[in-house]
């Protein structure tokens, strides 16, 4: 389910007048309007506020975007608005008087106000700016131009920053109303197309306060609110299920694999060739470890090997200088999904040398492994299988290759899913240095890396099962 365009339906419902029924018996919205334009001639008159500025684009005969139910009214948010203000430019401090919210602070909807920092301002003008349950604020440029929140809450004496512009309405417009409609579609196709500016997107006030909206009766501005909740509460609860049910299969899977590489996944079969006999063809005077203290847990048949003993490891590709050159594409650390699957559509082509290409080329089963880069949360060692054409794509100097040498003793498929499990274990963190906020990775402990090595037969069957699992897992994933 698309739970963002479910909440962008429904508040589109609202504001188009058709969530809730009308009620003939409600004030028109027309009445109230009346009412507003008399208090803020009144309030002009008094010196309160000033008349506000008419916009060059603005015309008398206003363009109405769609058709609304019987009771409601267009307007523009400086109609229905006690105040449009712009706020203060004063700088961030640890300590102060008053807490100075910013753009940066605002989340997704939500301000966490402990980590929002402060400032100190004249006593004698802060009133104007202090900010206040119903105050609208309204991100003014850059690349969250439009974002808005609404104040609710509030413990602190709050002041706001010059990048936002505080909205205040009269009463006989819910402020919340405002809100929602601030988040709906019509509003958002006015914001792109007034916004002015290359590469740094604003709406000024003016501008703002030209912002078409339309206004139901107030008794029906009081059920849309409360519908709105209601619905957008409804949403919240199926979003919170996606991410926790998101989450349960990620770990579902990583405990899959984990039962995969210790020979809990799938019955041992007692006529499968031993995984000993098997490592025996590649030197059969080697001692190998079938079972001793540390691996006391191994199942039947199973022995221990290393990614040393089952790969050659080939480094990435360095851009030449000596002709004949190819056009190749060159697989980087950028095309390794989160999943860790191969990306083809960010690949980058290149001239390389044909000789250099020559020699690191991809074959089908290879495992790319990124050997530099990465970050403190997703360390370098991740393995990404290659399932493709021979001699078609590189990769870079960032990543190298492991190439398996005995393809009857261990599967491409099989290595991928034990270092998969290993990674999403935490052991790569253990395997890498950092430079310069480089990480990268330490290849004599990767090699290194014990392998739990199954028979052949019980290889196949391990993988087999596991995409049997992951299969279901992604359906699931995607019927969400």
């Amino acid at each position: 389910m698309n739970t963002k365009a479910l909440r962008q339906k429904i508040l589109d419902l609202a504001v188009h007048g058709k969530l809730v029924p009308q009620d003939p018996n409600d004030e028109p919205a027309s009445v109230l309007l009346e009412r507003i334009k008399a208090e803020k001639e009144r309030l002009i008159k008094e010196g309160k506020i000033k008349r506000a500025k008419r916009s060059k684009a603005a015309c008398d005969k206003p363009h109405y975007p769609y058709q609304l139910p019987q009771g409601w009214c267009w307007t523009n948010v400086g109609d229905i608005s006690s105040s449009i203000l712009y706020g203060v430019s004063e700088s961030a401090k640890s300590e102060g008087e008053y807490r100075l919210l910013r753009i940066t602070d605002i989340q997704d909807n939500t301000v966490n106000w402990e980590t929002v920092p402060y400032t100190d301002f004249d006593e004698s003008k802060v009133s104007d700016y202090l900010l206040n349950d119903g105050d609208i604020l309204f991100a003014r440029t850059g690349a969250t131009v439009g974002k808005s929140y609404f104040v609710h809450g509030i413990k602190c004496k709050a002041i706001y920053a010059s990048y936002l512009i505080r909205v205040q309405t009269f009463r006989e417009v819910l402020p919340e109303y405002v809100k929602y409609f601030f988040e709906s579609g019509y509003y958002w196709e006015q914001i792109q197309s007034s916004s002015v500016g290359i590469g740094q997107p604003n709406v000024n006030g003016t501008i703002l306060s030209q912002l078409m909206i339309p206004i139901p009766p107030k008794e029906e501005q009081l059920r849309i609110v409360d519908n709105l909740r209601n619905w957008l509460n409804i949403v919240d609860i199926i979003d919170d299920s996606k991410e926790s049910l998101h989450t349960s299969i990620s770990q579902v899977k990583s405990k899959i694999l984990d039962l995969a590489i210790h020979g809990k996944l799938v019955l041992q079969d007692p006529t499968d060739e031993p995984a000993s006999e098997l490592l025996k063809r590649i030197n059969p005077k080697a001692k190998v470890v079938c079972d001793n203290a540390h691996y006391r847990n191994l199942p039947k048949g199973w022995a221990v090997t290393t990614i040393k003993c089952m790969c050659e490891n080939i480094n990435g590709l360095w851009k030449g200088k000596k002709e004949p050159f190819v056009n190749v594409g060159v697989i980087r650390n950028a095309n390794f999904t989160k999943d860790f699957k191969l990306d083809y559509s960010k690949i980058e082509y290149i001239d390389v040398e044909q000789r250099a290409f020559n020699q690191r080329h991809l074959m089908n089963g290879d495992l790319i492994v990124e050997k530099s880069g990465g970050s403190d949360n997703n360390p370098v060692g991740r393995a990404i299988l290659y399932e493709g054409k021979d001699a078609v794509f590189s990769f870079s100097n960032f990543t190298m290759v492991l190439r398996i040498i005995h393809k009857k003793i261990i599967t491409s498929k099989f290595l991928y899913y034990t270092i998969l499990a290993k990674y999403q274990k935490g052991e790569m963190r253990l395997m890498q240095t950092q430079t310069t906020g480089l990480h990268n990775l330490i290849l004599e402990k990767y090699l290194a890396m014990p392998i739990f090595l199954p028979p052949f037969s019980e290889q196949l069957r391990i993988t087999a099962k596991i995409e049997e699992l992951f299969d279901i897992m992604d359906t699931m994933k995607i019927n969400l």
